[in-house]
């Protein structure tokens, strides 16, 4: 699938910016007490989640590789827990408000 321009700058700085946090955070489920680099990671995880429901998964392979969906579950009512899943939540619904859904196919339309 072939995308406008501007939708494929959008993307690749989308990838950019989660690739970025990602190495950032590097190691940060041994930090709790660094919150910041759990919301970070979790915005990262939010924006390769949302991309990949809005149909974007073929641009991401080989380029990313995202935390497993569990990665935090112990946390989750701890504050760095709650820090990632809000940072989740952000990085999903700013996702969303700056790309929205891939176009379709041609070939299947």
């Amino acid at each position: 699938m072939k995308l406008p321009g501007i939708q494929r700058r959008t993307l690749d700085s989308l990838i950019n910016l989660a690739n970025r946090l990602y190495s950032e955070t590097d190691g940060f489920i041994d930090n709790p007490e660094d919150q910041q680099s759990w919301y970070n990671r979790g915005y990262a995880n939010g924006i390769v989640d949302t991309l990949n429901e809005l149909g974007y998964a073929e641009y991401l392979q080989g380029k990313i590789t995202p935390d497993p969906q569990n990665i935090v579950q112990d946390y989750l009512l701890m504050p760095w827990g709650k820090a990632y899943t809000h940072g989740a939540e952000v990085g999903s619904k700013e996702t969303i408000e700056v790309i929205g859904p891939a176009p379709r196919n041609k070939k299947y339309r």
